[in-house]
């Protein structure tokens, strides 16, 4: 649903290039990905919008009372995690300004997020995993190609957005490593496992060649259109295979696995800080909410198994 005061509503000229600063500066001081400079874009020419259509002001002269009439709005229209979205990109974006001297106050400072009952990420179980990962027809290069990439995802816990953007030279199978860049840029290596190194080799030797028929491209993983697997085409993928392995729909997702990587590890003793390391989290309190998942899922394998659970 639109946030505009009016549906025919545009940005001014002054609030078009304060968001293309604003965006610049993300990108070359903070290494931003695309997809995080088009939502911090979309969110802040939304407001932008509201307030031409709603009050002909523009961004640097909004009042604390316009902001919270903005902020109103999407109360009555969006869920608290999408609000939530909305505030952290103006704050961002605000303190940005701030720190510029382009504003005196920052306007965001008194505004607080919806309240949000926290929620557990969707975890599939070791079971689960297991018919997922067996589900590709690996007799088949494109089959090879799926097997390979569920293992990889698996083993590693990479987003979606890492395990497709992988590129060959950035995987090394002897040592069983892969030089990842997450957000920010920043780059970890995280060890593949015997396993998932051995489905790379087998698609990399029996699939990939056959899949690019001679053609050339950098990427790990790779479409019968010759170029590089797409997020959309591969959550299609892992919704089919789902289906086949006997999982409902709505409890997988790229990112599910990425859950099932850290929770799993931590139900078999791995130590917290590590699993950090591995995922890619910049502060330790995002991979916390796991200790809640497997927590739960200890208590439940208790209860089930202990003559006194």
């Amino acid at each position: 649903m639109p946030l505009t005061a009016d549906s025919q509503a545009t940005m001014s000229v002054v609030d078009s290039n304060a968001i293309d600063q604003f965006c610049d500066a993300l990108w070359l001081e903070d290494g931003l990905a695309k997809t995080s400079l088009d939502s911090y874009r979309s969110d802040i020419s939304q407001f932008a919008k509201w307030l031409l259509g709603k009050n002909k002001t523009t961004l640097l002269c909004v009042s604390e009372v316009e902001l919270l009439g903005f902020v109103a709005e999407l109360a009555r229209k969006l869920r608290p995690k999408s609000q939530s979205r909305y505030l952290s990109s103006l704050r961002r974006f605000y303190r940005w300004q701030l720190s510029r001297g382009r504003i005196t106050v920052d306007p965001t400072l008194k505004l607080s997020n919806p309240f949000q009952a926290a929620g557990l990420p969707k975890v599939l179980s070791e079971k689960d995993v297991e018919n997922l990962l067996a589900a590709p027809n690996t007799a088949i290069p494109l089959g090879l190609r799926d097997r390979a990439m569920l293992e990889t995802l698996y083993a590693t816990g990479l987003r979606v957005s890492e395990l497709v953007n992988l590129k060959t030279h950035e995987v090394n199978l002897v040592d069983g490593v892969i030089r990842v860049f997450g957000k920010g840029n920043k780059e970890r290596l995280v060890p593949l496992g015997e396993i998932s190194t051995d489905w790379i080799r087998q698609y990399h030797s029996a699939g990939r060649q056959q899949i690019l028929r001679d053609q050339l491209c950098d990427s790990l993983f790779v479409t019968s259109r010759c170029g590089p697997m797409t997020r959309q085409m591969f959550w299609t993928l892992i919704n089919r295979y789902a289906i086949q392995a006997g999982i409902s729909t709505t409890k997988i997702s790229p990112h599910v696995l990425r859950h099932a990587f850290a929770t799993h590890l931590l139900n078999h003793g791995a130590d917290l800080r590590v699993v950090q390391m591995l995922l890619g989290h910049a502060d330790i309190t995002t991979t916390q909410i796991y200790v809640h998942v497997a927590g739960e899922r200890l208590r439940t394998l208790h209860k089930a198994h202990h003559p006194r659970g």
